[in-house]
Order: C-alpha cells, then sequence, then structure tokens
C-alpha cells in the first residue's frame, strides 16, 4: 500500500511492478501464494452454468460454450411471492421509494436489482439500492430536477434525493451493453414473453448468482432466472458465467467476491475459489482509486475482520497489503488459521461499531493498520498505549491522557506479542514513552506509504507475489496525519473532545475530525483491555 504521487517520499518513484503475466507466473510456481490444496474446480457443464431451456439446436452456442442436447442442467425460472420470502418493504430507503414511485406514476415499470434483493430476502439492511426501469436514461432525467447521466461506457442516472443519491439503469442501455459484451445469439424459450426475456437478459451480466435477482415492489415478486435464490439457502457465492471467464472479463468481481462472501458469510462454490485464487494477480490491472474503493468496502462497513482472513486465506493480503501479509507469516498464521491476532482483534472491535448502513471513513481502518504496524515492530507497554489513544481523543492533551489512563484499573489483554509486560513508569517517563510511540505510528504511516518499502515488505519470501501497489492518495494520507499527529504536538486549539460514547455515524462517515479520534480510540482501547482478556 502506497500514496500515489507521494513527492515527500524518501524513495525513488520509478515503477517497479512487474508484468501482470510474471505476477502470475510466480503465483503459479511458488507454494507461499496458494492456500492448501482446493478442490478441482466444477466442470463447466454443471450446475455453475445454470440457464433458461432454450430451444437452440444441437450445436448452438450459449455464452460461448458450445452445448449440445441434453449437456447442460437448466435453472428453472422462478416467480417468488415476495411475502414468502419475508420481504419487508419498510426496509426500502424513503429516497428510494420517491423514484421507484415517480417513474411508475409515469408509466415505466420498475425494480429492485441486484444485492439489495438478496438483503432483503437476508432481512439485512441494504448498503444501498439500485433501480432498473424500462425508462429511457433521457426519461428519468426528465422527471427529476436533480438527475446526471453519468458513466461513458455503461451510463446510469444519479437521482439526488434530499441528502442520497439513488442509481437508476435502463434496460435499453444493459441491452446495448449485453449486445457489446457477448458475441452470440439467444433464443427464446417457448412460452417466453419480451418481458421474462428482458429480465433475464439484464441477469445474465449480473456478477453473481445472489445478485441475479429482481423484485417488484409493486407486484411484489422477485424473479430470479439464475438459481440465486437456492444459492442463498447453500449460503454459496457462484459466479452467473464459468469463473475464469467471469474473473477475465472484470477482475473487480474477484475482489467484490471476497467483501460478499465476508459480509454475509457465505461460502464459495469450487470452482469459484479456484479461481479467485489463481488469477489473484490481475486485480494488479485495476486502477488504484478503483483498489482503493474496494479495500473501502471491505474495511469500513462492518466485516473488516472476515475480509482479511479471506484476502489472507485466498493469497491477496501479500498483493493489497504487504506489510500485514507478512505480519501474518512473521506470526505463523495460517491460510485456513481459525485464531485471532491483534491485527485481527482491532478490526473486530471496529466491526462492532460498523455496519453496512453505518461505515466509517477510510481514515479511520488505515489509521487503525499505520497504529498496528508501529506495535509489531516494537511492543509497548499497555499503559503507554492506553495514553496515547487517549491523547488522540482529546486531541493531544497529554497532561489529561496520562490522568486518565493512571485511573485505569482492568486487566490487558496478554495474548498480543505487541504488548509488552507492564512497567512501573512515573509520568514523565510515560509522556517520553507515548510522544515515541506517537513518532513509531508516524513513521509507520509513512513506511505503508512508501512503494519501495512496500515492494520490500515481503522480501523474505521469494515465493510471494510481487506488490509495491499505490493506491491510497495524497488527500486521505494527510487526513489520517492530521487525526494522529496531534500528540506529541500539544493540545490542539479549540478541538473539543467527543463526551458521548454514541457515535455519530454521518459525521464518522464524512470524516469529522473529533467522530474519528473518538473511534479509533475505542477501538484501540477496547482490544488492549477487552471485556473478557485472556
Amino acid at each position: 500500500m502506497a500514496v500515489s504521487g507521494l513527492s515527500f517520499a524518501c524513495r525513488p518513484h520509478f515503477s517497479l511492478r512487474p508484468p501482470v503475466f510474471y505476477c502470475f507466473r510466480r503465483n503459479a510456481l511458488g507454494s507461499f501464494a496458494a492456500i492448501q490444496t482446493l478442490d478441482e474446480p466444477e466442470s463447466a457443464f454443471s450446475d455453475i452454468f445454470r440457464t433458461l431451456d432454450t430451444s437452440h439446436g444441437k450445436g448452438s452456442r450459449v455464452l460461448g460454450v458450445k452445448i449440445g442436447e441434453g449437456n447442460l442442467k437448466m435453472a428453472e425460472w422462478k416467480k417468488i411471492d415476495s411475502k414468502d420470502l419475508g420481504i419487508s418493504t419498510s426496509k426500502i430507503a424513503k429516497p428510494t421509494k420517491r423514484v421507484l414511485s415517480c417513474l411508475r406514476k409515469r408509466g415505466y415499470e420498475v425494480y429492485l436489482v441486484g444485492g439489495c434483493v438478496r438483503d432483503l430476502i437476508l432481512n439485512r439492511t441494504p448498503k444501498d439500492f439500485d433501480i432498473i426501469t424500462t425508462a429511457e436514461l433521457r426519461e428519468v432525467k426528465g422527471a427529476f430536477s436533480r438527475c446526471q447521466i453519468v458513466g461513458r461506457r455503461f451510463p446510469i442516472c444519479h437521482v439526488h434525493i434530499d441528502d442520497t443519491v439513488v442509481e437508476v439503469s435502463s434496460f435499453s442501455t444493459s441491452a446495448q451493453k449485453f449486445h457489446r459484451d457477448l458475441s452470440h445469439e439467444f433464443g427464446r424459450s417457448c412460452g417466453c414473453d419480451e418481458k421474462d426475456y428482458l429480465r433475464w437478459r439484464n441477469c445474465l451480466q449480473r456478477d453473481f448468482t445472489i445478485n441475479g435477482l429482481m423484485f417488484d415492489p409493486y407486484a411484489k415478486i422477485v424473479y430470479d432466472y439464475m438459481g440465486g435464490i437456492e444459492d442463498i439457502k447453500k449460503t454459496k457465492v457462484r459466479t452467473v458465467i464459468p469463473a475464469a471467464t467471469s474473473f477475465q472479463e472484470d477482475c473487480a468481481r474477484i475482489l467484490r467476491a471476497i467483501r460478499i462472501a465476508a459480509r454475509l458469510d457465505f461460502r464459495f462454490t469450487r470452482e469459484t475459489a479456484h479461481f479467485v485464487k489463481n488469477l489473484s494477480c490481475s486485480i494488479l490491472r485495476l486502477d488504484r482509486s478503483r483498489l482503493l474503493m474496494e479495500m473501502n468496502y471491505m474495511l469500513a462497513y462492518g466485516s473488516a475482520e472476515a475480509s482479511l482472513r479471506l484476502l489472507w486465506k485466498f493469497g491477496l493480503l501479500e498483493i493489497l497489503l504487504p506489510f500485514q501479509a507478512a505480519y501474518f507469516v512473521h506470526r505463523g498464521f495460517k491460510r485456513r488459521d481459525k485464531r485471532s491476532n491483534m491485527l485481527l482483534a482491532l478490526f473486530s472491535n471496529l466491526d462492532r461499531l460498523l455496519a453496512p448502513d453505518r461505515p466509517c471513513h477510510s481514515s479511520l481502518w488505515v489509521g487503525i493498520l499505520a497504529f498496528h504496524k508501529a506495535l509489531s515492530d516494537q511492543p509497548r507497554d499497555p499503559l503507554v498505549i492506553a495514553a496515547y489513544c487517549l491523547a488522540v481523543h482529546h486531541g493531544g492533551d497529554m497532561l489529561q491522557a496520562v490522568k486518565i489512563s493512571r485511573s485505569i484499573n482492568k486487566p490487558h489483554e496478554s495474548s498480543f506479542y505487541e504488548l509488552s509486560e507492564p512497567q512501573d513508569l512515573d509520568s514523565q517517563i510515560l509522556i517520553e514513552e507515548v510522544m515515541d510511540l506517537a513518532a513509531s505510528v508516524k513513521q509507520a504511516l509513512c513506511d505503508l506509504t512508501d512503494e519501495y518499502l512496500v515492494s520490500k515488505a515481503m522480501s523474505a519470501y521469494p515465493q510471494a507475489p510481487f506488490s509495491d501497489l499505490v493506491y491510497i492518495p495524497l488527500q486521505l494520507f494527510l487526513k489520517v496525519r492530521r487525526v494522529l499527529e496531534c500528540v506529541g504536538e500539544g493540545a490542539e486549539k479549540g478541538f473539543v473532545p467527543k463526551r458521548r460514547s454514541k457515535i455519530n455515524y454521518e459525521s464518522l462517515a464524512l470524516g469529522n475530525l473529533q467522530e474519528i479520534r473518538h473511534t479509533f480510540a475505542r477501538v484501540v482501547f477496547d482490544t488492549i483491555f477487552p471485556q473478557n482478556p485472556t
């Protein structure tokens, strides 16, 4: 991980990244990057390639796979009453309802589509809602006073309702994408009407079967053409088309697969798991802003611990976070390890405070990574750590932090090697130790954002894939430094620490300094001094 374009970094910024094919070659030959033996992928002719029973003749092609009579197990098209699935429309956000209602009143068909339908079936609060409509995008734009068409390759509408942006796509745009992406014609099954065919064709473009669902909230019907509901029942993440093809078409699906499995506690099908691991280095093709976005989705929405475990299990952590991967190796943490460690405990405590509809600003999880790296490099007295996080909370007021830390009478977590044996420190030495820790955290943040050091993080393990990924922008780096640098620079003028324990999630998502510092201190304190220490 590194800051993009940091001119003040201490190393030259020439490119150290080898071509993607070189990374593939190293990954294929090295056992380090591979997880324990995986089952062979499912056949291309198994039920992972489920589609409707078409009337193609012998030798016809579907999605690029030649099929003959009886070679495929066809998925049954299902139209299910939403009440039978336990869907409550009360979970649909009010801005989304307004957009749905407006378009329907104008005579257009409207559906919720994708992950929000999956979450409604699971009785979870969706992170956001995606709408698809029979209206053209220009007609959607004309229906709302605050609406823009965004995107060049795959345009959609951003409808602004109060402070919320609702994404609306059109079946017509989807159809154009369909003909561009797929070179084969699709026949229509007997009895298949135009609406069914339109919906099916759109669902065919989705990444995973559990995201290939459509919900008509007015007819109260869920349309399942890809077998998504069955995979939800089985808690499986399965690509709509063969995983190798799917991930090669869009390597970001690899990271989305990790994110979805982590958030829902789902498992990959054998074929999906096989290609998540074997095509892991293809994510190097993604631009840096996309990598940051995907990492933020994993770490800022309440499933960070599970995401880190899966990234490690499938050989992606050493590409995305090499320092943290080196920490796992150094601590003897195996790919399928069920144990915990301090890094995972920090993010587990962060997860307890967050949810898909209550995320944090990315500066918080980056700050936690830097803080942990500093402790991993040099273990510290629990009292020093307590005083440090209290100083962060109080905006650098060291005297107040030391005073409060001395009143702590809870036992610390003894299983973390990052915590040294407690010492009897007088106030002056305690302050000096806190200042030294603050300097170490600042240096760790610089290390995490130095391309050369990132590239060397896993150098002791030559079979690991090479990575010097630079995806944290300068603005985010400066934001994290602003959060943490108050320690050691004296109490900030005008800064008022948060007095109440209740988190203001709107402020936390926006990166409010007071809220970020409060949450950081809370996460660290709960990790060092848990309710039930071992």
